[in-house]
């Protein structure tokens, strides 16, 4: 029985992997750049040759997922220092060994100096720079940030009309001048945009200089900097962006127009691969007896059919899903659903974190349809 559950969890994760939603979504994140301490590995890796930095966690905490990414940048920054160990430790897992640092709330960051287990308590910003400036004054390294690449593309009058005008994306055009204050305060937004953005293959970040090439400003009415078209797949008239300038505004903005799923930090929310049509199968499929499901699951085949897009691929991973209940039996999706939270949760590979995004969210659904 065991054999059989692991294959029938490998056929779906095999066949959401290959959907084209399925996308890195870390901007370069490696997890083995920040070293996952233990009860049992702890005292081998602080208070030796090495200083430590070294971040108290628990893997629900909301601050906690957001130190993340800076703090896997900061590993970054020291990966290849042989005198500073940037490390975390799961207090859920590792209750005493937290208790024994004084941590009571999370995070929790403290500094060891070399061969002290004496900790001093960090309590600074909770920025890449931030971080890298406090190890560095400690530890008397020169531990530097690598800047990511941008995600915005540059437009030019050569290819501004096959980027822009591409009818199978929604593309979003800053057009801006070098010396303009306003786009100078934007554009580090605009940059976390685009960076958030990367993984949906159909929707496009970019920006013109306008200044530059003020022939194309002038044919899309531009009369003062920083001017925002968007120009979705069915309108490459484009259409004035007149909401919010902050990061939030343009991800609401781009969400309810794109039909995308995207946070702020470039994950999937909760609705992310959620389709109401086959939610409504779902819940007939639930309420039916056993030997009627089959006769549902061809109902759904059918609705999944007709799907396009990202859509289409939310349909197959709710098929496998369907399938999956059918050979195990309804403890199937609580079961995948938990296993998929606690993943999540943890140390996942950023590769996986959409797919795994999406197959829980999915489950979730399923899960309140049976309640």
């Amino acid at each position: 029985m065991r054999s059989v559950v692991l294959l029938l969890l490998s056929v779906i994760v095999a066949a959401a992997a290959s959907l084209p939603f399925f996308t890195t979504t870390a901007a370069g994140a490696d997890e083995q750049h920040v070293v996952a301490l233990t009860a049992k590995t702890f005292d081998d890796a602080v208070g030796k040759d090495k200083a430590a930095l070294v971040e108290f966690y628990a893997p629900w905490c909301g601050h906690c997922k957001k130190l993340a990414p800076e703090f896997e940048k900061l590993g970054e920054a020291f990966k290849s220092n042989k005198d500073v160990l940037i490390a975390k430790v799961d207090c859920d897992d590792h209750k005493p060994l937290c208790s024994k640092f004084g941590v009571t709330g999370f995070p929790t960051i403290k500094w060891f100096p070399k061969g002290s287990l004496e900790p001093k308590d960090y309590s600074g910003g909770r920025t890449v720079d931030a971080l890298v400036e406090f190890v560095n004054n400690e530890a008397g390294t020169r531990g530097k940030v690598t800047a990511a690449p941008s995600e915005v593309v540059v437009l030019t009058p050569a290819n501004f009309d096959k980027i822009v005008l591409d009818t199978s994306k929604d593309v979003l055009v800053e057009f801006y001048a070098p010396w303009c204050g306003h786009c100078k305060s934007l554009a580090p937004i605009y940059e976390k945009v685009a960076a958030a953005y990367k993984g949906e293959k159909d929707v496009v970040i970019a920006k013109l200089d306008a200044d530059a090439h003020g022939a194309l400003g002038e044919k899309y009415g531009v009369s003062g900097y920083p001017t925002l078209k968007f120009f979705p797949k069915n309108n490459k008239d484009g259409e004035d962006y007149d909401t919010s300038r902050t990061l939030e505004g343009f991800v609401d903005f781009l969400n309810e127009k794109t039909g995308s799923s995207r946070t702020t930090t470039g994950g999937l929310n909760d609705n992310a691969g959620k389709v109401s049509s086959l939610d409504e199968i779902v819940s007939e499929f639930l309420s039916a007896k056993p030997e009627e499901r089959s006769n549902i699951l061809k109902k759904a085949e059918e609705e999944a059919s007709k799907l396009e897009g990202a859509a289409a691929g939310y349909g197959k991973v709710y098929l496998k899903v369907l399938k999956s209940i059918i050979e195990k039996g309804d403890g199937y999706v609580k079961k995948e659903a938990d296993r998929l939270s606690r993943l999540l949760s943890g140390s996942v590979n950023p590769n996986k974190v959409d797919e795994f995004t999406v197959k829980k969210n999915i489950l979730s659904t399923i899960l309140e349809s049976d309640s």
